[in-house]
Parts: C-alpha cells; sequence; structure tokens
C-alpha cells in the first residue's frame, strides 16, 4: 500500500506570542552606540560644510610664490639638519643675518611634498584651513546657540581671510593656533587643562610661525579688558586683586610670553618678530602696505566695521572691555598693514553673530533658540561616512590610498612658469639668473640644481642695494642695462602680464636673445655670457 503526505496548513501563533516577537524584533534596531559616541543632525550639517571646505582647497592650486621658497628652505634644514645663521640660497644675500622663524613650517612642508607631493601640500593647507574654520564654527555656534549663525560666522571669515587663505605658507599655522586659542579662551567655563594647552601651543606656535606675538597680545588684551570691566563697575582698584579671572589671564599671558622663549633663538625671536614690520623692502610689497580702503578688500573691511558699530549700538548684549580692544586694536593693525587682517576676521566674524544674534532676540523674542538637536548613533554613522567620502575622494585621499599624483597643471596654479623653468632646468645657464620676486622661489624649487636667483620672496633678507637695483630694473629706470652687467647676468626670467615695457627692451637689445618663449613666461639669454 502506498501512503500520501497531506500538506497541514500553517498554525498561526496566539496574538500574544506575535506582540511578543515584534517587541523582539523592533529590540534589534534599538540604538545601541554609546553616549558619548551619539550625534546630532547639526553636527552632521557642520561636516556636511566643513567636508565641502576641505574638498575645494585640496583641489586648490598650489600658488607660485611663498610656498617653494618655505619648501627650499625646509630641504636646507633636512638636508643639513642644522638651521642657517645666514642666509643660504640667494647668492646676492650671502651673508646677510637670518633667523628662521617658521622652520618648523618648513621642516613639516619639505616632509609632506616628499612623501606625497602636490597632493600631500594641497591636503596639509586644506586641513589647516578646515580646522581653523571648524574651531571658529563651534565657537560661534556655542556663543549664539544658532546653527544659521554659526555659519554666518564662518561665511564671514572666509570672505575677509580670502586673500591669505589662498596663498600656502606658515602663516595658516599661524592661523590655527590663533583660532585655538581664541576658541579655548573665550569659553563660559576655563578648563583644568588649558593651563597646560596654552603654554604648549605657544611653544609650538613660536616655531611655526612669527605671528605667535599675536597670541601673547591677545591674552594680555582680555586680561586688561577684564581689569578693566571690573573697575568700571566697582570704581575701586581693590576688586582686582580679587578677581581670579584677572589672575588667571594674567598668568596665562605670562606663561605664553614664557614658553616662546622655548625655539632656537630663545629671546632673540622676539627682537625678530618685532623689528620685521619695518624692513625698508617690505615698503615695496602690496600685502605689508597700508591698506587701500578704495579696492574690495578695504572696502569690505571698511563694510565690516560699519555692521560692527551699528551692532554695538542696538545689541543688548553687555559689550566687554576685551572685545573693543581686540577689535580697535587689530582694526589699526590692520590699516597699517594689510597683512594683519587675517587675525581681524576671525575676531571679527565671532563677535559680528555673537551680536546680530542678541539684536534679532531683542527685537523679535519669539525667535528663541532652537531645542537641543537628538543624539542618536545613526547621525554618528553619517558623520563619519561623509568624513570618509570627503577625504577619499580627495587628490589627498588619491595620493595616500592609491597613489594617484595630480598632475603638475592641475595641482599649480596657472600663473606658475612651469615650461619656462623646465627650459632653464634642461639649459642650466651660467652664473647669476635675474628673475622676478614673484618666481625666484619656484625657480629656486624646481630650477637647476645651484641656481643663483636674483632674489626670492623672503624680500627681508635681501641687501637693500641689491633690493633697489632689482626695482631700477623692473621699473625700466636708466641705467637699467648697465646693472644686469654689473651682476654678471646671463639668464633673465619675465613674465608677459606685468614686465611687457622690459621685454620689448630686451628684444632691441643685441646682447639678448629668446631662449623660450609662451603666453606666460619669456627666458632671454646672453649671447655672450659674462
Amino acid at each position: 500500500m502506498s501512503s500520501t503526505l497531506v500538506e497541514q496548513p500553517p498554525v498561526e501563533a496566539p496574538p500574544e506570542e506575535q506582540n511578543e516577537r515584534h517587541q523582539m524584533d523592533l529590540s534589534l534596531l534599538e540604538d545601541r552606540v554609546p553616549n558619548e559616541w551619539k550625534s546630532t543632525r547639526r553636527l552632521t550639517a557642520c561636516v556636511v560644510v566643513l567636508g565641502v571646505i576641505f574638498f575645494y582647497f585640496c583641489l586648490k592650486p598650489l600658488w607660485h610664490t611663498d610656498l617653494w621658497g618655505h619648501l627650499s628652505y625646509g630641504k636646507l634644514i633636512a638636508t643639513t639638519r642644522t638651521l642657517p645663521t645666514t642666509e643660504p640660497l640667494m647668492p646676492l644675500s650671502k651673508g646677510e643675518p637670518m633667523v628662521d622663524s617658521a622652520w618648523l613650517s618648513q621642516l613639516i612642508g619639505y616632509w609632506t611634498i616628499s612623501s606625497f607631493g602636490y597632493a600631500g601640500m594641497q591636503g596639509l593647507s586644506a586641513l589647516c584651513i578646515t580646522a581653523a574654520a571648524g574651531l571658529l564654527l563651534h565657537r560661534s555656534l556655542m556663543r549664539t546657540r544658532s546653527l544659521f549663525f554659526a555659519m554666518t560666522a564662518l561665511i564671514a571669515f572666509l570672505w575677509l581671510d580670502w586673500a591669505p587663505l589662498v596663498v600656502v605658507r606658515p602663516q595658516l599655522a599661524g592661523l590655527v593656533c590663533f583660532l585655538i586659542l581664541l576658541h579655548r579662551t573665550t569659553s563660559r567655563q576655563p578648563r583644568a587643562a588649558d593651563w597646560v594647552l596654552i603654554p604648549l601651543l605657544h611653544t609650538l606656535w613660536a616655531n611655526l610661525h612669527g605671528s605667535f606675538l599675536v597670541g601673547v597680545a591677545w591674552l594680555g588684551a582680555l586680561a586688561l579688558g577684564r581689569a578693566l570691566d571690573l573697575v568700571r563697575r566697582s570704581g575701586t582698584l581693590r576688586s582686582l586683586t580679587h578677581d581670579q579671572t584677572v589672575r588667571r589671564l594674567f598668568v596665562w599671558c605670562e606663561l605664553a610670553a614664557a614658553a616662546a622663549l622655548i625655539n632656537p633663538y630663545c629671546i632673540g625671536l622676539y627682537g625678530e618678530v618685532l623689528s620685521f614690520g619695518q624692513q625698508a623692502n617690505l615698503a615695496s610689497l602690496t600685502e605689508w602696505q597700508v591698506l587701500d580702503v578704495r579696492s574690495p578688500h578695504g572696502m569690505i573691511f571698511i563694510a565690516t566695521i560699519v555692521v560692527l558699530v551699528g551692532l554695538y549700538r542696538i545689541t543688548p548684549r553687555r559689550v566687554a572691555s576685551w572685545e573693543v580692544l581686540t577689535l580697535v586694536g587689530l582694526s589699526i593693525a590692520s590699516l597699517w598693514s594689510a597683512r594683519f587682517m587675517v587675525w581681524w576676521a576671525p575676531v571679527a566674524a565671532l563677535l559680528l553673530v555673537t551680536h546680530a544674534r542678541a539684536s534679532l532676540h531683542r527685537w523679535m523674542p519669539w525667535q528663541a533658540s532652537l531645542a537641543p538637536s537628538p543624539r542618536t548613533g545613526k547621525w554618528s554613522l553619517v558623520s563619519v561616512g561623509l568624513a570618509w567620502i570627503f577625504f577619499a575622494y580627495s587628490p589627498l585621499g588619491m595620493r595616500v590610498m592609491h597613489h594617484r599624483e595630480p598632475a603638475g597643471d592641475r595641482a599649480l596654479s596657472s600663473f606658475t612658469p612651469i615650461a619656462a623653468v623646465n627650459y632653464l632646468k634642461d639649459h642650466p645657464p651660467q652664473g647669476q639668473v635675474f628673475n622676478t620676486y614673484e618666481w625666484g622661489d619656484y625657480l629656486q624649487w624646481a630650477g637647476p640644481e645651484g641656481v643663483q636667483i636674483f632674489l626670492n620672496s623672503h624680500a627681508h633678507l635681501v641687501p637693500r642695494d641689491v633690493w633697489l637695483h632689482y626695482l631700477q630694473v623692473i621699473g625700466e629706470a636708466d641705467g637699467w642695462a648697465d646693472i644686469l652687467d654689473r651682476y654678471g647676468v646671463n639668464a633673465i626670467l619675465l613674465d608677459h602680464l606685468n614686465r611687457n615695457g622690459l621685454i620689448k627692451r630686451l628684444k632691441d637689445d643685441p646682447k639678448w636673445k629668446i631662449g623660450y618663449d609662451d603666453k606666460l613666461a619669456i627666458v632671454f639669454v646672453r649671447r655672450k655670457p659674462i
């Protein structure tokens, strides 16, 4: 007999058991991320903005000045393992005393480009700018409790500081140090770690860039501002002896000034930095001149000051004396020298949104601060994923993970004389080369070994008579040809954009012939080398 297997219909579980299983399935979806690792949508938005900034500056071509000179000094330091005491790379500056206040930045830069190429330098500058932007964004968010105003501060900072940010130089390291100090000293509650952080920061800062004095002055302004506030409120000087904040800020200032002495030049670094701006050659450079308020950059500066003055008239917040001291001091310094705008911009941006937020709340009280965004592990995962994507697809990420180096014409600015310098490298000139100030650094870095450049961007190390002779030749003043003969110049590197007059004269001079010429640069070679 054959038996037939009859399929039985499935038996449904009781409703109570189904509900229990459903609850067990939902429990598997519970957020098991530790609370300290949970994030918010607001943080994810900040990661997106900062990631875009990082990615953009990673793609930004490297500028044709400053950077290459600093890399040349970094290479020399790495090779000789000593700091030069006199100018070592410009033959016409031989014997000029040299205090290299940016030696550590130069060494880090040389190690970066040696290890990761152009992408490494692009990534290093992008990391510095992103770090500075992130510190300002976080502090603005903490002071205003508004993502909108925090983003406004970030936009204002980038807008005001755009010109110095696109030039890769040790000043970017100094800017990061300043933003760290600004972030910690404007916090509502100081931390015990600040007593260690601030001295260590100034020790590092003094070896990265000579702007460490801005940090010491900042702490001094905070201490003085707090003292003025106390005297104004109490009407007596005795209040200063009992205030812990005044004592803390004053001691921090002392510690910072002392910590900065830990550098290869000790107290001599102070003298070099304080006297640097008085060097006569710098008066010929635009960024060291008085700020032209009629220029676009100057108009933005004046417009920001006008907005700040208006906000200070209507703000309901108590105006601290340190705000006035730092804003006025940095504004005067920026008018005296446009180079100081790099330090004024983040302070102006932070105080602008601080009082704008307070004024808005005064006139629109219903515009209360947003409720805290819920913290979940989901947003932590999203933030980490986005950060990885921005890094992985950047030139630095491609270089680190896939060893892909961006092409030189993409990684370098369009004004970099790549082809002309390659010509000089293939046809090494004999003796002295005359070059424009803007291209001396790149010629020194990428040109033939031991090339005798006329000068580079370290104008303060160029002897005064050499600098005046350079200006005389560039300006086509009387006797310019005799100067080239006197210095034994056998090759000349010029740009078509700014030196058309001199190029025309050299073309008409029978002593010279064209060795190389393109739309950007031209190389003249002496027919009978001296």
